[in-house]
């Protein structure tokens, strides 16, 4: 099931097996990640003031709005490699590896430069605090010269989980998170640099990440012929990127647009609140570990099992590995509520700071469990390719509950509890996902299922 490279063989063999070896190293990945944004926020709470700490929470989050539709883009060719994989089309991987790679240097650029003039005047909007106003945009300043290194390993990342090799990534960011630990104590704590040290480690291990999973690739799939610079592209298969990819990448993007517009009611409580919502992340983000993970393997399995005619297979993962993730992150979820307090403690000792914190961790992680669930259901969708029904979906659960109900909270009085309204759009957003097995394109893939089966073949796999 799994080769020298990690590779899983996700047509093939036990649904739950599959999913659970592919997704094991990128939940320890996501571990990783967690701890390099925690590390930021223990090495800046604990060495800078709360507006430091404040400015760290909110300044990559107009970062990720310029980011998100390229890497929405990159999720679409991670999304066609996975198919290709399923049709054992050796000469299409090459040349789709080719194409995404050229399309990554043609929008890195672009993107640094705006980040660098565009994104101050997002943190206005964003109203964040005036005494983390200079720390956040120096912050986002310095993050975004690592906008190549960002896109780039995101992109390699994803067409390597295309592939089916959840491994690499593991390896990739535990170089990475190290590289970003070591920086951060000798940029901050040791050297006193401050959000200026927390932005340049941040910068470093991005760059580093990129470069590492270029070489990692040009080892392991020779076959690929992975470039490092642009060496050529197909027009049809850029056309099916962006078809694919573009939807996801205007979806994550109005998303993004979305959660600066809740951090704005978060910014009106002052620094203090914000500061406690930034850790209060870190702890919620713990009981995501497990989310990411499924709905990284769901993609894959999708879109492997499409491209190889699985049908059946495909019915019967949604139900399996969808059931796997909300059962795993309810039960980190309760672990993690009860024991918030403690681990919120390792981050601040201000007592306003921890009430802030403790309340967001309260109103959020009981119900994290149905994102888990309604995410899961939506990375199936993506794999297929079928991606307009989902972009419908988070834009309604954002703009249609979670924004007004913030708004609506703050505005009676209770902006200090708006947070309440992240667990109302995911309770919207299960129902809304239940909603697509009822629909006419998820109604075909159930009438090939019983006309055709599974198409599964003793192929040889393409050469890589």
């Amino acid at each position: 099931m799994a080769s020298h490279t990690g590779k899983i063989d996700m047509i093939r063999g036990s649904i739950i097996k599959s999913a659970a070896l592919f997704a094991l190293p990128i939940c320890v990945g996501n571990i990783l990640q967690q701890l390099y944004g925690t590390v930021d926020t223990l090495v800046v709470g604990n060495f800078c003031d709360s507006a430091a700490l404040a400015a760290v929470g909110t300044a990559t989050q107009p970062m990720e709005i310029l980011l998100c539709v390229f890497l929405g883009i990159g999720n679409g060719a991670s999304i066609l490699v996975s198919q290709e994989m399923g049709r054992r089309n050796a000469d299409g991987l090459r040349m789709l590896v080719r194409t995404a790679v050229w399309f990554l240097y043609l929008c890195a650029i672009p993107v640094t430069i705006l980040a660098m003039f565009v994104g101050p005047a997002l943190l206005r909007l964003m109203q964040v605090p005036a005494d983390a106003f200079d720390y956040a945009v120096l912050y986002l300043r310095i993050t975004a010269l690592g906008t190549l290194g960002n896109l780039g390993y995101n992109m390699n990342a994803g067409i390597l989980r295309g592939l089916g090799d959840s491994r690499s990534t593991l390896l990739l960011l535990l170089i990475s998170c190290l590289t970003n630990i070591v920086l951060d104590v000798a940029f901050v704590a040791v050297l006193g640099m401050g959000v200026a040290g927390a932005a340049l480690a941040t910068t470093i291990a991005l760059y580093l990440s990129w470069l590492t999973s270029i070489l990692y690739a040009r080892r392991n799939y020779e076959g690929l012929q992975f470039p490092l610079l642009p060496h050529g592209y197909n027009k049809a298969q850029l056309a099916a990127i962006l078809k694919v990819g573009v939807p996801l990448g205007l979806n994550n993007s109005l998303y993004s647009v979305g959660h600066v517009a809740v951090q704005a009611v978060y910014n009106m409580q002052g620094s203090v609140f914000v500061a406690g919502c930034s850790i209060a992340g870190r702890v919620t983000g713990i009981a995501g570990i497990a989310i990411t993970s499924f709905s990284s393997a769901a993609v894959v399995f999708a879109g492997q099992n499409l491209g190889a005619g699985n049908y059946r297979r495909l019915q019967r993962g949604v139900v399996q590995i969808t059931c796997a993730a909300g059962v795993v992150t309810l039960l980190i979820g309760l672990v993690a509520t009860v024991f918030c307090r403690p681990l919120l403690g390792l981050f601040s000792s201000d007592p306003a700071v921890l009430d802030a914190a403790v309340r967001y961790t309260w109103w959020v992680l009981p119900f994290i469990w149905t994102y888990a669930v309604f995410n899961c259901m939506m990375s199936f969708v993506n794999g297929t390719g079928a991606v307009k029904y989902t972009t419908v979906v988070n834009l309604l659960i954002l703009w249609a509950v979670r924004i007004p109900a913030a708004y609506i909270l703050h505005a009676l009085g209770y902006g200090t509890s708006s947070m309440a309204c992240v667990s109302l759009s995911y309770a919207v957003g299960l129902v809304a996902m239940l909603g697509y097995f009822l629909t006419p394109e998820w109604g075909k893939l159930r009438r090939k299922a019983k006309e055709l089966g599974d198409a599964v073949t003793a192929e040889t796999e393409p050469t890589l």
